[in-house]
Parts: C-alpha cells; structure tokens; sequence
C-alpha cells in the first residue's frame, strides 16, 4: 500500500455532517472536495480525480446511486465507499451493484472510516459486519428466510397505518423522517413499529428489512 494519505472527496447533503467527518478525519486523509449534490459531486469527482469517493446513499437529487452511475460511464477506476445512516439490504445491494467498492453505517468510529478508505485505496471490499451478509446472500443468488419466519400472510395482522411504516423503515428511513412523511409523531412511528415487531415475531430491525426484502414488500 502507498505510504501517501487517500485522496478523498466527500458527498453528503448535510453540511453540517460534512463539516464533522472532515474534523475527524481530516488529519489522516487529504480532502480534495466536497458536495452536497449529484451534479456538484459528478463535477468535482472528474475535476479532482480521489482516490476514494465517500458518499451518502439517500439525497434529494439522486443520491450516491446516480453519483456512481453517471462517474463510472467515463472513470470507471475511481472507487467509491458509501457512508450512510440506512442498513436496509436493498440500499446496501444497489449501491455494491452500481460499482461501489463498500458500505459503511454513520456509526462507525473514526479509526474504522479511516481504515476503510485505505481498503478501499487498496482494492479490498468493505462492509460494516452485519451488513456483509446481504452482499453475499444477493451475489450467491440465494436470500433464505430465517428459520421461523412469519409467513406472508402475518401481513394480514398489521394495520394499513402499520403496513406504511414497515415499509419505510425496511428502505432504511429514521423514525424522524417516516414521521415527517407520514404525518404523525415519532412516538407514534415508535410504537408502530412495535406493534410490527410483535405481530411479525421479529426481534429487530435487521429482521424486519431481512422479512421485508425477502417478501418484495419495498
């Protein structure tokens, strides 16, 4: 691996997010750029040429799906890692389809983003842990239900108002953002998604986006 620190340019909608990452890592990488949408992103990626893109899956424009698409038609060498808030399958699968070389959560540490860019500079393949499974599950072709799984028809149990929100939750949106959407208090999403939980005889929400996927629910 080359001693020199990664090139990156960063790709998020949120500034202050931007502003963050760049604190915290800063000292270890060099920034070359930074945008907060598609066209702003497609523009400096070509201009600056990183050695590794990090960027937000969900955004208003496109988000990092249309970033890579429209990069790689011309620069099919820059390699891109996703950072994002959501660990919906669906999110993770059409991203690493699209040419990106990973997929990381917003929770992980700074010492953890650091060391997936370097991979990433390098050539390996990175995923937070639990999500791994979906990119292996999706290219062997195979994307078993766990055992004791509900069957479809459990859908009948749930509310059309339940239904709404365990849609957008397996697509990865925070409870804030189903709330905006819906209309309704994050409390109320909150314990809608209990009631799923419990109807469903799931325990989490990596079980409930595993159910949801497997049914082609979103």
């Amino acid at each position: 691996m080359s001693e020199q620190i990664p090139r990156v340019f960063m790709v998020d909608d949120h500034r202050m997010f931007l502003t963050g990452v760049q604190a915290e890592i800063g000292g270890r990488v060099d920034v070359v750029g930074e945008a907060q949408t598609v066209d702003a992103a497609v523009a400096g990626i070509i201009e600056t040429t990183p050695d590794v893109v990090l960027l937000d899956v969900h955004m208003p424009d496109g988000g990092g799906l249309a970033v890579i698409t429209t990069v790689r038609k011309d620069h099919p060498d820059v390699q891109f890692l996703a950072l994002s808030v959501s660990d919906a399958a669906e999110d993770v699968i059409a991203i690493v389809r699209a040419g990106a070389r990973g997929y990381l959560t917003k929770t992980v540490s700074a010492d953890e983003l650091v060391e997936g860019i370097e991979r990433v500079r390098g050539g390996d393949a990175v995923f937070s842990p639990r999500l791994a499974g979906f990119v292996l599950d999706a290219f062997s072709g195979s994307a078993p239900a766990a055992e004791g799984a509900p069957d479809e028809s459990d859908l009948d149990q749930l509310t059309p108002r339940e239904r709404e929100v365990l849609r957008y939750i397996a697509r990865g949106y925070a409870y804030k953002q189903v709330a905006r959407r819906l209309h309704i208090s994050i409390k109320t999403v909150e314990s809608h998604v209990s009631a799923v939980l419990r109807k469903l005889q799931l325990s989490s929400r990596y079980e409930l986006t595993r159910w949801a996927t497997d049914r082609k629910l979103v």
